[in-house]
């Protein structure tokens, strides 16, 4: 960030929080993020372009001048708890009458300008790649006119702006690599929300990641909606690379060459990344990961059925048979790598038998985290135009509740093959449930509690493991 700038520390559920100022700003900037990690990091970047117009961030409400929602379409119970909050907003706004009111992000490029007519409390409309466009549109809001920018860039990724990192513990930090999608998952909103994929300059990551060890940062987590398909030929749409010249096409930079480049300049530092697609998870990823110690040993591996008619119809590009052999090069590589996924109960036309195939996926990997979700119809996605959301609600229900008690099972089962083990534990704050003890992660990403000694916030801490729950290893340190 440009100018002088200091830190102010906040206590929220027990946790030292930071967020950067700049000094001299006097207005006020309230922002709340909804969704995936990708939003959360996009708020930092907005927060940033406002801070150079006179905004500082602000945790109350109440005295903001400006209200931001960064918003999800991925779900439709995400788009209810944003008109929800709205209405909290529109409260506050007959008390403060000049709070500007706008809405960011996935939501924003879904509706347009529908969103001023729906939500009459909302002042401004802005899409994923027009962050930049914020200082204009506030003034045309100011002067009474409608301010709605929702244009998909070909070539944003916002490589020269540096985040102000909100609610941050001072440890951990997002550094987003790719931006956007090409793969047209039937069921998804993203490729319409969120634009072509196009990859960031390897030199501004670079960068961006040593600001924050600069700053005492001990982790960053590259960001995409698919990290595998990082590409750098000098700039473009990733599907144009076909036709780069021979010279680019040979100094181009893909996802492991990024991933070991980073590792290697950053030796103290951890390094995670999310999320991966598997068609694109090349053998070299994994080579890498195994070759760097600081490289976490964990991958997040959506795969949303265990069908291979159910992935035909997702449009997921790989078979159930893929996946596995996937899954089973991972357990060769990298013996210590932890794996979650992404599951979708009840997508269009699923059978019982296509569900038990997902049940019988999770038998054969034994996922140490899940993030499981009833399928729900997306307005503009391909399934919502061509498929019928035929499978009874009820049926999705019960379908889902296996797979989440399936899951607790294998995560149980997977926490209790650290007890009697020593981990290397970040820590990263105090635990939610006692002031009396710390709360961290191991390499595999599991949280991990400990009695507090004398310990800081940003230390890295042997523990041994004494005790586990499905979610959590507890121990004490050595």
């Amino acid at each position: 960030m440009m100018g002088s700038e200091k830190v102010i520390e906040e206590k929220k559920q027990g946790q030292a929080l930071l967020t950067e100022e700049k000094e001299g700003n006097t207005k006020k900037l309230y922002i709340e993020s909804y969704g995936c990690q990708m939003n959360l990091n996009d708020s930092e970047i907005v927060a940033s372009i406002l801070a150079e117009e006179g905004y500082n961030t602000t945790h109350l409400l109440e005295e903001a001048d400006l209200v931001l929602v960064n918003t999800c379409s991925i779900r439709e119970k995400a788009e209810q708890t944003v008109r929800k909050r709205l209405q909290k907003y529109n409260a506050v706004k007959k008390i403060n009458p000049t709070m500007k009111v706008g809405v960011l992000g996935c939501m924003a490029e879904r509706l347009k300008a529908k969103f001023l007519e729906e939500e009459k409390i909302v002042d401004l409309v802005v899409g994923p790649d027009a962050y930049r466009d914020l200082p204009h549109l506030l003034e045309e809001v100011n002067e009474g006119r409608e301010a709605v920018n929702v244009i998909l860039s070909k070539e944003e990724t916002y490589g020269d702006v540096s985040p102000v990192r909100l609610n941050s513990n001072g440890v951990s930090a997002f550094v987003s690599i790719t931006r956007g999608c090409d793969n047209m998952c039937t069921f998804c909103v993203v490729p319409f929300t969120r634009g072509r994929e196009r990859s960031r300059d390897p030199k501004s990551i670079l960068e961006e990641i040593k600001q924050l060890h600069q700053k005492g940062y001990k982790e960053i987590t590259l960001l995409g909606q698919n990290v595998d398909s990082f590409l750098w030929y000098g700039g473009g749409l990733k599907k144009d690379f076909k036709n780069a010249s021979e010279i680019a096409k040979s100094t181009a930079i893909d996802f492991s060459q990024l991933l070991d480049m980073v590792a290697t300049a950053f030796p103290k530092m951890r390094i995670r990344f999310s999320t991966s697609n598997p068609q694109d998870m090349s053998l070299d990823v994994l080579h890498t990961m195994a070759k760097h110690t600081n490289i976490c040993k964990y991958i997040h591996l959506p795969i949303q059925s265990g069908s291979t008619a159910v992935l035909k119809r997702m449009n997921r590009q790989h078979t159930r048979e893929e996946y596995l052999e996937l899954v089973d090069n991972i357990r060769k590589i990298i013996p210590e790598c932890a794996l979650s996924q992404d599951m979708i109960a009840g997508f269009c036309g699923e059978t019982e038998e296509e569900h038990k195939d997902t049940l019988s996926l999770m038998e054969y990997v034994k996922y140490d985290f899940g993030f499981m979700f009833a399928y729900s119809e997306r307005p503009g996605t391909p399934a919502a135009k061509k498929m019928p959301d035929n499978v009874p609600l009820d049926v999705k229900k019960r379908r889902l509740n296996e797979i989440i008690q399936l899951q607790q099972k294998h995560g149980l089962y997977r926490m209790e093959q650290f007890v009697g083990k020593t981990v290397e534990v970040l820590i990263e704050g105090s635990s939610k449930k006692s002031d009396k003890h710390w709360k961290g992660r191991n390499s595999q990403n599991a949280v991990v509690v400990f009695p507090k000694n004398n310990e800081q916030i940003g230390d890295f801490v042997n523990v041994y493991i004494e005790n586990c729950t499905s979610a959590t290893l507890i121990g004490k340190r050595i």
